[in-house]
């Protein structure tokens, strides 16, 4: 595969001002050079500098477009094999025309994550990088973007590069103490407690930091539920700023969900509105509130409404029993009215849950609430803090940690160094696999899957 010389275009589908065709392999530039002409007869086309010229289709025998050619010889390119870039106007006639010839003078059409498996598979990344650069391009926020710009320079894979050089130090210290036993290069086992304590904590806090991850690059899911008529689709419309769910003065106006992304500080957050969580008075509203449920339990948090202009009731208590397990913020509405309900009797019943007052009709503190939601659900992320966005990161880690957690304990009951090192030994691998130095296709392929072509 490494063989063949690939093309595909590097830029959004649809029309701009401008579109690049991206080729690389051992014989990028003489595929470029059959269907590119310099403007300046005869003239060499430089090293990583842009050659004007026009585009030419050698089966019609005619020019069809200006471009600008950049050769990039290897070994100093993305791939770290020859590279050539077609850069003209951004017609999707245009650009797939650039294609087909390049495919009929002799290259294959890339696949999806192509340019960079190669630049993976030819030493110039590892695959925490690999995954780095999708998720630069697929960044829903800026604070995601530059998180995974400083993965892609490589400090996600400097740390785990020290997380194995601290491992292989442990072990070859305990190791080196068992085979020489005559040298009496004793090894403390305070020591060795500190430094397997040092590294289980730096592990938790990479396997914690997911959660943030995971908002950054899917978002947190807040249902919005409650009682019917409490301001459930009210507090949707006002947090999103747009009028996006029906309201009316009359009970069960929403009976299915509906959905939408808001963002706030960096963070995306799904906001759910579903049927109010009381007793159906229609099959319709009776469904909608089965999904409600199901919405609920399966979402990150839960933006529990009451309506403090009626009397609290016991359907109120139910619903905070049912979400005191799950992240959640109690939210008394429709402070803009006469007030009926015992706050405090309420709060006493929901120590545990964050609680605010809010007009979602009059806005009134919806502010709070945002800054409220972001403390509860965004972890505040340290300086030069890693994260990891991928699942796959987190199990193998989690694969980790269960060793080294393992080893710590035989070591505190007192068993030999022969037998607590085992599980020490057992996290190489699993590190060798979340860089990709040991590599599984089955992974490769799901990563590289997930890229557009061209990249």
């Amino acid at each position: 595969m490494l063989e063949d010389t690939i093309v595909a275009i590097s830029t959004p589908v649809g029309w701009g001002g401008l579109g690049v065709v991206r080729l690389s392999g051992k014989r990028s530039l003489p595929v470029a050079k059959k269907i590119f002409r310099p403007k300046k007869k005869g003239a060499k086309i430089p090293g990583r500098r842009p050659l004007l010229g026009n585009l030419f289709d050698f089966e019609q025998k005619e020019f069809f477009e200006e471009a600008f050619l950049t050769w990039h010889p290897q070994p100093h390119t993305y791939t770290r094999e020859d590279m050539v870039e077609i850069s003209c106007h951004g017609s999707p006639v245009i650009l797939e025309q650039v294609v087909r010839l390049a495919i009929k003078a002799g290259a294959r059409h890339a696949h999806p994550g192509e340019f960079t498996l190669r630049a993976y598979l030819n030493g110039r990344i590892d695959i925490l990088q690999a995954e780095a650069v999708n998720d630069l391009i697929r960044a829903v926020s800026y604070k995601q973007a530059k998180i995974s710009f400083h993965q892609l320079e490589g400090r996600l894979s400097g740390q785990i590069s020290s997380l194995r050089d601290q491992v292989l130090h442990l072990l070859s210290q305990i190791e080196a103490r068992i085979e020489f036993p005559e040298e009496r290069l004793r090894t403390s086992t305070e020591r060795t407690a500190r430094t397997l304590e040092n590294l289980i904590q730096s592990i938790i806090k990479l396997i914690d930091s997911y959660d943030l991850g995971k908002a950054l690059t899917e978002g947190i899911t807040l249902a919005i539920t409650g009682l019917a008529n409490v301001g459930k689709s009210t507090l949707f419309n006002s947090l999103l700023e747009k009028d996006r769910a029906i309201v009316t003065p009359h009970p069960g106006t929403t009976r299915d969900y509906l959905s939408e992304k808001m963002e706030f500080k960096d963070s995306v957050f799904t906001l759910i509105d579903m049927a109010g969580l009381g007793k159906p008075l229609h099959p319709v509203e009776k469904e909608g509130i089965k999904r409600g449920k199901r919405l609920a339990s399966q979402a990150d948090g839960i933006l529990l409404l009451l309506d403090i202009s009626r009397k609290e009731s016991s359907e109120d208590f139910r619903l905070i029993d049912m979400f005191k397990d799950k992240k959640t913020i109690l939210l008394f509405n429709k402070i803009d009215l006469p007030q009926k309900m015992n706050t405090e009797e309420v709060k006493n019943r929901a120590k545990s849950i964050s609680t605010l007052e809010i007009s979602a009709l009059k806005g009134t503190n919806l502010g709070k609430l945002k800054a409220t939601i972001h403390a509860l659900f965004i972890p505040d992320l340290e300086k030069d803090q890693d994260i990891i966005f991928h699942m796959r990161e987190k199990l193998i880690l989690e694969e980790i940690l269960a060793f080294l957690v393992e080893g710590q304990h035989l070591l505190e009951q007192g068993y030999s160094e022969e037998v607590y090192v085992e599980e020490f030994r057992k996290t190489i691998p699993l590190i060798g696999r979340l860089t990709g130095e040991i590599r599984s296709d089955d992974i490769i392929n799901d990563i590289f899957n997930r890229f557009c072509v061209g990249k």
